[in-house]
């Protein structure tokens, strides 16, 4: 009988440790993604700079392309710029933005992209997806994973340490994600991929679990494998549906509700799923998922990112609407205005008790 086998999209190679960045030109030669040298290299138009002039004299062949923001226009910018130029690869040279811009120029000029992130901020660098802001709000695109992951922890300590803490947020919301993928195939038969489910929860569990904090390498280590995992973990599913539930509606409701006020990704995400732990009846999962979070310091009430109770009620009311067609808890208790206050009410107890 044969034995099937499935091909995954993933990383040429992922390299995770200190000092990292400082070997990135060796090893594009070393796994062929580039032996010439020929680069270009996606950059923040601040705190990028620092970067390029550390890089630029081991990367003599590089050219340097300084990226504005984190809008579609500015990735269209990038990749007429790129055009044309013979590069061997694109290298997103940054944080989560910056990546995000260098994928989605790197697919439409059709060049293998490497990210070098900068900080951990949340799992995007190793995603098959670019999210930009464009002129309706912010938009996902389906783009390549990266060829190649490199996470400096030298670099990654430098940045501040709410990044981390984001990147915390985002990889325990896992849990969360991967128990509305199950509830939608119990209740809809929604298809749901055991492998890609399995990275995904594992990679949360892994930073859940992990007594370390933001300034021990070996927690540092263990969360950017979580982020990156989890990033192959949607290309493995061939979409986003392993790591984004009701805790990500409820951060999409957040930023468009309030785009002024909001918080970070991760600090919205890792409330979300303590409350969406919360509401599918695991209360001691919610609890435990709470007090970590809370470790690490981050918020698992709105009041502790300032916003109201009202306006957390809203955003939770709100969230179904922002990914029309996806099935999680939200969804599947159908609550009214009434039902999410009282049962906000019963969260903020129990986590407080």
């Amino acid at each position: 009988m044969p034995v099937l086998t499935r091909l995954i999209p993933s990383p040429v190679v992922v390299d995770i440790r200190r000092g990292a960045m400082d070997d990135l030109a060796g090893l594009l030669a070393d796994q062929r993604i580039s032996s010439s040298g020929k680069l270009a290299i996606a950059i923040s138009d601040g705190s990028g700079r620092a970067l390029k002039e550390r890089l630029a004299p081991v990367l003599p062949g590089a050219d340097w392309y300084p990226v504005a923001d984190g809008t579609i226009d500015s990735a269209v910018k990038l990749a007429d710029g790129i055009k044309g130029n013979r590069y061997d690869a694109v290298v997103g040279l940054g944080g989560g933005k910056i990546i995000d811009v260098a994928k989605y120029a790197a697919a439409r000029v059709g060049l293998p992209m490497v990210a070098v992130a900068t900080n951990l901020s949340h799992d995007g660098l190793c995603s098959p997806v670019a999210t930009l802001d464009n002129d309706n709000g912010r938009g996902s695109y389906g783009v390549p994973t990266p060829i190649a992951v490199v996470i400096d922890l030298d670099v990654i300590r430098e940045a501040p340490a709410r990044y981390v803490r984001s990147g915390i947020g985002d990889a325990v919301s896992n849990i969360s994600c991967v128990a509305d993928w199950e509830l939608a195939h119990e209740v809809n038969g929604e298809e749901i991929d055991g492998l890609a489910a399995a990275m995904a929860r594992q990679a949360g569990e892994a930073v859940l679990r992990h007594p370390g904090g933001v300034g021990d390498d070996a927690f540092l280590k263990v969360l950017a494998e979580g982020l990156v995992l989890t990033g192959i973990s949607m290309s493995v599913a061939g979409d986003s549906r392993p790591a984004s539930g009701a805790c990500h509606e409820i951060n999409h409701a957040f930023d468009l509700l309030y785009p002024q006020r909001a918080a970070s990704h991760g600090e919205q995400v890792g409330l979300g799923a303590c409350f969406a732990m919360h509401l599918r009846g695991a209360r001691q999962e919610s609890l435990l998922m709470a007090s970590i979070l809370r470790r690490h310091g981050l918020p698992v009430l709105p009041e502790e990112i300032g916003f109201s109770v009202d306006e957390f009620v809203k955003a939770v009311d709100y969230a179904p609407q922002t990914r029309p067609g996806r099935f999680t808890v939200l969804e599947h208790l159908n609550l009214s205005t009434d039902q999410i206050r009282d049962a906000y009410a019963d969260y903020a107890t129990t986590i407080s008790s």
